[in-house]
């Protein structure tokens, strides 16, 4: 038997496999990979040591207005270590500089005062400027061009005012925009939703370059690039991390340069070759990634990439906040025909597209591959409306999957951390 553990909410699951059965453990190189350094001097090595780019400190200099971007609860990022240094290295150039720090939400809902606190601890949020980015506050965003894609970029005035901005963030495998971090910190991060709609326009959602670790080609990303540009998005600081979310990278420096050498380092630690998978098990990484449905899309993606057509997904996620929004929740519900929303969905042209239409976009596609059963916190109606079928223990979802199955000699790929690998065929 082979014990393995699942990232499951603050906790993990646990279970045995018959090692019969176990086809695969997929998991990235990168949490074997041990930095000779704490986090702490990491992130100020990459500070003392910009890519294509002068220290922040020397970019701070006769700045009066600097504007930092910061991820906002749904992201692991590790403020406290990041933000200090910073903060510190931003006032060794420019002492008087008015700083404020702008949540990135994206299209997600507020930060709460408490997840700001847990982000960045009690004396940043007493003592610094904080803004939360709404994606729908009309008069504090601005029209700053148009997408490569055709969309408008419309973007916070907060940002767009700041005679220097930058952005922390972090970098992992992203299953459309191919990688997170950099770019992404304006678009879809302090983007209005017009434009983040018509950047998660069904038409490039469907593109196959539109997947983990892809950026070439990718019209997801090259939209992000633009944008991330015409805001004059100047320095980032980005971090990869391990399981246990402590830094074991970091860069910055110049926004594109930066983050190429981030996602170098990442896309050759974490690439893991499919096998072959009656079930595959797969995960969020735990908390805060697996606080709703719409965010365990992701890890679902990992899975799907290497079951087989007609297996089964089994997905935890603790999923505490539930579905993750109205939208996405009734885009699945409401209608029990999987494939006329999802020919609803690809009908749609860019500037047509509707509030969390691509993760829906997305969910369909793995579920008309695989049958999925979610273990979550959810209540079991809520999870059967969104086409799933429900479980709370490994137990029992494992069960069920093998009378899915209906055979007795079952192939498992069991991925323990779905959102930290990029499954290749």
């Amino acid at each position: 038997m082979k014990e393995i553990l699942f990232p499951y909410g603050k906790e993990k699951l646990k279970y045995s496999f018959d090692e019969s059965e176990l086809s695969g453990v997929l998991v990235s190189s990168i949490h074997n990979y041990k930095p000779e350094k704490s986090q702490t001097e990491l992130v100020k090595d990459a500070l003392e040591n910009p890519v294509g780019s002068e220290r922040l400190c020397s970019l701070a200099k006769g700045k009066k207005n600097i504007v930092i971007i910061a991820s906002d609860h749904t992201r692991p990022v590790p403020s406290k270590v990041i933000m200090p240094a910073m903060l510190n290295e931003i006032r060794k150039g420019s002492p008087d500089a008015k700083i404020t720090i702008l949540i990135a939400t994206g299209c997600h809902r507020g930060t709460t005062k408490e997840e700001l606190i847990g982000k960045f601890g009690e004396e940043i949020v007493k003592n610094e400027n904080i803004y939360i980015h709404d994606c729908d506050e009309t008069d504090k965003l601005v029209n700053i061009g148009t997408l490569p894609s055709g969309g408008a970029c419309e973007i916070n005035s907060i940002a767009i005012g700041a005679d220097l901005l930058v952005a922390e963030g972090f970098i992992e495998p992203h299953f459309f925009a191919g990688f997170s971090g950099g770019r992404k910190s304006v678009l879809p991060g302090i983007a209005s939703r017009k434009t983040v709609m018509a950047n998660h326009c069904s038409e490039f959602i469907a593109s196959p370059n539109a997947r983990t670790g892809i950026l070439s080609g990718n019209p997801i990303h090259k939209d992000m690039l633009w944008a991330a540009k015409a805001a004059k998005l100047t320095f980032i600081v980005n971090v990869v991390l391990d399981a246990d979310k402590n830094v074991i990278y970091a860069v910055a420096g110049d926004t594109e340069a930066a983050h190429k050498k981030g996602t170098d380092f990442l896309g050759a630690l974490c690439g893991v070759k499919a096998v072959e998978a009656d079930i595959a098990i797969s995960t969020n990484g735990g908390y805060p990634l697996d606080q709703n449905v719409y965010q365990a899309v992701k890890g679902m993606t990992a899975a799907e990439a290497t079951v087989k057509e007609g297996g089964v997904i089994i997905m935890l996620a603790s999923s505490t906040d539930g579905t993750g929004g109205d939208h996405f929740y009734h885009q699945l519900a409401d209608e029990e025909d999987i494939s006329k929303t999802a020919a609803l969905f690809l009908s749609r042209s860019r500037n047509e597209t509707v509030p969390d239409q691509w993760q829906s976009q997305i969910l369909l596609r793995i579920l008309a591959h695989s049958s999925v059963i979610y273990i979550s916190e959810m209540p079991d109606d809520m999870v059967e409306k969104m086409h799933m079928i429900p479980s709370h223990s490994l137990d029992d979802a494992m069960d069920k999957a093998k009378k899915i199955i209906g055979k007795n000699n079952v192939k498992i790929a069991a991925i323990p951390d779905g959102v930290s690998v990029i499954v290749k065929k």
